[in-house]
């Protein structure tokens, strides 16, 4: 009964090492099927073959909007849903421990899809624009109920199987809606039923998936333990606290004591960081910039190409080819061999530059295979630097506040995204029309360019002067795979100085951290990837 446990002193954890010999094996065995199982639900969950033509399917005489209402009443909608959405979902996802929310995106995306096939007016499409937003929040849920299935040693294949599954879902859900369009005859109608069917699939696996007993931040206990689960938090103020902590009152002293108010602190912190901080930089302005040009892609390719047969639109090949490419790139970042610490900025720079020259093509050209290419192009280059991004700003951070500093950047971006979409693309703003849009996004990503490459040529300047820090042994390596090994933090070169002494010591590199992404194109993210 109670004996054994009482003979324990307090504050010790009793061991119970029956489990950890009686069922390793099939506890194991378990853990890699409902994996197996999550990668499918996720590969499932992309097989939607007609979301690359919904644009051209809202132009046909099915539907008969116009241009102006889709660029200037609909769309924007997607922007203010996301936004509106983001934080209860994330909170949500941690606190029901996943599942719900799975299950929440797939009721979501049901409804997307018969709004799509049964709506007829502005207000039904704004409808669905608000339920796909809520999808989007919703991604964010997967990898991370992936990674708490597994033991923290197999985080890293992991996460490798489940972006293969969800880019593969991608690459292939594409294929199919070409095929069915060019070589089948398929209309856009009978596509969007064949969407919707896989959808109330995907819908029926999520119903079926395991719920966790844990989550990051919200559920750390396991059940019938009186002791809460090790966490890289736990480090981060060790201890009873200071003497003046006794001072305050209990509430005050449970508030200090939380798990997200001892993040916020520790992120205060981590920013002191310069990699962490350009980085994160980036990944706020640029995937604002990016997810504008995508949310519009397809209208454009439509103002440019009107075509009256369904079979000469290209869309589900052209969306295929960038998902293609956007694996591939994403695959090399992991061999490029550069100091990061020194050349970061310019690379960012020069790949932000290529960029705003794309943007200014299909701003200004009318050439629908141009249009095409520079699509491909300018996602393959954004892809190009996600990996690098997040493995600098992932590498010096716990998981825990991993994925916090992954959601402020994102909710940063959605914000400044909305006051884009508010102030260019709305009725109630300025309404421009589509090509009109992307010459004000060329002058965005000029912007950020000129930023870029400015902060490069000071920062190799002052190198040049040998006013500069000697880099560390982790920015000598070069690739990420290689930097993973080292057990230091990134520290920027030129006019930046090294950490103060006050500064947290490094977590150990063996509490991996999950790598979530999050929208068809965040979950190749955020993703994302969630």
């Amino acid at each position: 009964m109670g004996g054994l446990d009482s003979m324990v002193p307090s504050g010790q954890v009793v061991e119970k090492p029956v489990t950890l010999e009686a069922r390793p094996g099939r506890e194991l065995k378990s853990q890699w099927f409902l994996a197996s199982f999550l990668c499918f639900y996720g590969f499932v969950t992309q097989m939607r073959p007609g979301e690359s033509f919904i644009t051209p399917y809202l132009l046909s005489p099915h539907k008969n909007f116009t241009q102006k209402q889709i660029t200037n009443e609909i769309t924007p909608v997607l922007s203010y849903s996301y936004m509106a959405v983001l934080v209860p979902i994330f909170l949500l996802t941690d606190y029901l421990r996943y599942k719900p929310v799975l299950v929440l995106q797939g009721l979501s995306y049901v409804s997307v899809w018969l709004l799509l096939l049964l709506g007829t007016t502005v207000l039904h499409m704004q409808l669905l624009e608000l339920f796909y937003g809520v999808t989007m929040a919703a991604r964010i849920a997967y990898a991370p109920y992936i990674f708490s299935l597994v033991q923290p040693a197999h985080y890293q294949r992991m996460a490798g199987y489940s972006r293969a599954a969800v880019l593969l879902g991608v690459f292939s859900s594409s294929v199919l809606g070409q095929l069915l369009v060019t070589v089948g005859g398929v209309d856009f109608t009978r596509l969007n039923y064949i969407s919707l069917g896989f959808l109330v699939f995907s819908l029926v696996l999520a119903l079926f998936l395991k719920r966790p007993r844990r989550s990051l931040f919200f559920n750390r206990n396991e059940p019938g333990s009186g002791a809460a689960s090790p966490s890289e938090v736990d480090h981060m103020h060790p201890g009873p606290g200071p003497p003046s902590r006794r001072k305050l009152g209990p509430l005050r002293a449970a508030w200090r004591d939380s798990v997200l108010v001892r993040m916020l602190r520790e992120l205060g912190t981590s920013l002191q960081v310069p990699q962490l901080r350009l980085w994160s930089l980036w990944w706020v302005f640029n995937s604002t910039g990016y997810y504008l040009i995508i949310y519009y892609a397809h209208i454009l390719w439509a103002a440019v190409h009107s075509a009256p047969d369904s079979k000469a639109v290209y869309n589900g090949g052209v969306d295929a080819a960038a998902t293609l490419l956007s694996a591939l790139t994403a695959f090399a970042a992991g061999f490029v061999e550069i100091r990061w610490a020194l050349w970061a900025k310019l690379v960012i720079g020069v790949v932000t530059a290529v960029q705003a020259g794309l943007v200014f093509l299909l701003s200004s050209t009318r050439n629908i295979w141009l249009c095409y290419a520079a699509i491909v192009l300018f996602r393959g280059f954004y892809q190009f630097l996600v990996p690098i991004a997040t493995f600098q700003i992932a590498s010096s951070l716990s998981k825990e506040l991993c994925a916090l500093v992954f959601g402020v950047n994102t909710l940063l971006a959605t914000i400044l995204n909305t006051i884009i979409t508010l102030i260019v693309s709305d009725k109630r703003g300025l309404g421009l029309s589509v090509h009109s849009q992307f010459l004000v996004y060329f002058v965005y990503f000029l912007v950020l360019s000129v930023a870029y490459l400015g902060a490069a040529l000071r920062s190799l300047w002052h190198f040049q002067r040998g006013r500069h820090q000697s880099l560390p042994l982790s920015h000598e390596l070069g690739s990420p795979l290689e930097e993973k090994a080292a057990q230091a933090l990134s520290i920027q070169d030129g006019d930046l100085h090294s950490l103060p002494p006050e500064a947290p010591p490094l977590i150990p590199k063996d509490r991996t951290r999950p790598l979530g992404p999050a929208s068809r194109e965040q979950s190749q993210q955020p993703e994302a990837q969630a």
